[in-house]
């Protein structure tokens, strides 16, 4: 056996390939495996079928220049070589990235693949030509790639400030571009708006001077914000009063657009916030007993569903109503939104008890089960008669204030929001308080927090019952949203959206259940257009959020401190 046998993989690779040039075609060939997959599943034609900018600029080609501008990106940020090499080696990542594509335009052009891959039509091929044919399209291809490998490391050159404006600007006309239906519909009152929907947009889309008014105005604005910042920093005003000032500023803003954005953008912009701050109300109630007081719970959409059927059985005008079997009136969904609160609180206690004792992987395996006993609970024959088994209950009313019904899904996304902002002002006096700093004890260690004098069991079952109450009240909401309730509707996969989007936007973070609920549940449902495709996006997205920001997109200081000493060690 010669001695190159003897050698490890990685050092063979080195040898047979020169050091320059590892790093760069690595990068490369990840940036062409995902170009080429994305064309093999359909995911690019699709793209291509979307414009940005009305005919100059294709969703299609923002994805292909965007791969090759990572890998190139990528090389210059980690490559400890000079200015010069660096460039060169993003331009051959560029160019190895661009090689995928014209190996699968060779492949595609001789071979028939559609009986494997039916995405592989003729029009891909024309589209990724660019109806030059096989040897014009493949050198377009390749210079189109290592010029945007070129052009992202020199971005990455640039200073941070500077660069954060361009990717943002960058970042707006793609948002103008693609959900231009929606920004048009946004724009529709009155004289003035229409005018800067004619100044942006066409009936098919933005256009090229809409783009270039869109880059400009956001880069001129986070100029502005820097600007701002750095007169801030050095003026040394970063002290408590006006940062509190500053922060609240920030929210009142904030909750300004939360108000007149629905009526914009109209009724289906509506239902989706609506839904949004439903899984904001159930993230904020399960970050209370995982991200403070660290119970992983998987049952959690029990204490949604006993909310929804508390309300269904209250208010509902069938024979499955409450109503039906005593001589009370159905009541008011007023009058039985707190009735569904303390039931919901009741069984997350109730749930509590025979987990006290259980810690770990073993806790989520243990509450998953409690939560399917309460889903097979309500769809058995046995308790039909009460819950109405897989039909469900029917008929719910709508809430109403005074001779007003909240009926359209502006109006309830106004109601909900008003819930939210009184859970978040809740939530976050508890995460301040002793018991939320009991509880942050039991989730770093409960040996030491009993021994603290921390009443574990009493700690636990408020976490429980606390947590379980805001899932009972959205539960309640989203009753009378669909004015029925079926057991299908709560799902495990409920349970696990919400634990997603706590780890997505940060554990023990209420800013990040916000975030982490636009991300995941506002955003796929704004993406409908792209049907089965957007759950791969979202996969492909928790992935690349969980590589690059594993303490989540926005984190509590303390679990950001706590992840940086892990590193460190």
């Amino acid at each position: 056996m010669s001695y190159t046998n003897k050698l490890p993989a990685k050092q063979i690779g080195q040898q047979l390939l020169p050091a320059a040039f590892t790093l760069p075609l690595k990068s490369g060939a990840i940036a062409g495996v995902l170009a080429v997959y994305s064309a093999a599943v359909g995911i690019l034609k699709l793209f291509f079928e979307r414009d940005v900018i009305v005919d100059h600029l294709s969703l299609g080609q923002v994805f292909l220049v965007t791969l090759a501008a990572t890998a190139g990106g990528y090389v210059w940020q980690k490559s400890t070589r000079e200015a010069s090499v660096r460039l060169v080696q993003a331009i051959v990542a560029g160019a190895t990235a661009g090689l995928f594509l014209v190996c699968l335009i060779a492949l595609f052009s001789n071979l028939n693949f559609r009986w494997m891959f039916t995405s592989l039509s003729p029009d891909l091929l024309r589209i990724l030509t660019f109806k030059q044919g096989a040897l014009g399209g493949s050198l377009i291809i390749l210079a189109s790639s290592a010029a945007a490998a070129a052009c992202g490391a020199m971005l990455m050159a640039l200073p941070h400030a500077v660069r954060r404006g361009l990717l943002l600007s960058m970042t707006c006309v793609l948002i103008a571009g693609i959900f231009q239906e929606l920004i048009q519909i946004s724009l529709r009152f009155g004289e003035p708006i229409s005018t800067v929907r004619e100044l942006l947009y066409v009936w098919d889309g933005l256009t090229v001077r809409g783009a270039v008014i869109v880059f400009f105005i956001a880069f001129a604005v986070s100029r502005i914000v820097d600007s701002r910042k750095r007169r801030g920093t050095a003026a040394a005003t970063a002290s408590a009063p006006p940062k509190r000032r500053n922060q609240l500023t920030s929210a009142l803003l904030l909750i300004g657009v939360l108000i007149l954005f629905p009526v914009l953008a109209g009724s289906y912009i509506g239902q989706v916030m609506m839904l949004v701050s439903l899984f904001v109300l159930m993230g904020m109630g399960l970050n209370i007993e995982v991200g403070l007081a660290g119970l992983l719970d998987m049952g959690f959409v029990a204490f949604f569903a006993v909310g929804a059927y508390t309300v269904a059985l209250l208010t509902a005008d069938s024979e499955y109503a409450l109503a039906q079997y005593t001589f009370l009136p159905a009541l008011s969904f007023w009058a039985a939104l707190p009735l569904a609160v303390v039931a919901a609180t009741i069984v997350g206690v109730l749930f509590g008890l025979p987990v006290l004792s259980v810690k770990g992987d073993y806790l989520a395996v243990a509450t998953l089960g409690l939560g399917e006993i309460v889903r097979v609970l309500v769809i058995s024959d046995a308790a039909k008669p009460v819950f109405g088994g897989a039909q469900g209950i029917l008929q719910i009313p709508k809430p109403a204030i005074g001779g007003f019904e909240l009926a359209d899904p502006v109006s309830l996304f106004y109601l909900t929001l008003v819930f939210v902002l009184i859970a978040a002002y809740i939530a976050w006096r508890l995460e301040g308080s002793r018991l939320g700093r009991a509880w942050m004890a039991i989730r770093d260690d409960e040996d030491v927090a009993q021994a603290l004098g921390i009443n574990l069991v009493q700690s636990k079952l408020l976490a429980y019952g606390l947590g379980a109450a805001f899932a009972g009240l959205a539960g309640a909401i989203f009753a009378t949203m669909l004015t029925s309730v079926y057991p299908h509707s709560f799902s495990l996969l409920i349970s696990i959206n919400v634990l997603a989007l706590l780890i997505v936007g940060g554990m023990g973070s209420l800013p990040g259940v916000i975030v982490g609920a636009m991300l995941l549940i506002g955003l796929p449902e704004v993406l409908r257009e792209f049907d089965e495709y957007r759950y791969l996006f979202y996969g492909a997205l928790l992935i690349v959020i969980m590589r690059v920001r594993p303490e989540g997109l926005w984190p509590s200081p303390q679990r950001k401190r706590e992840l940086q000493a892990a590193e460190q060690r």
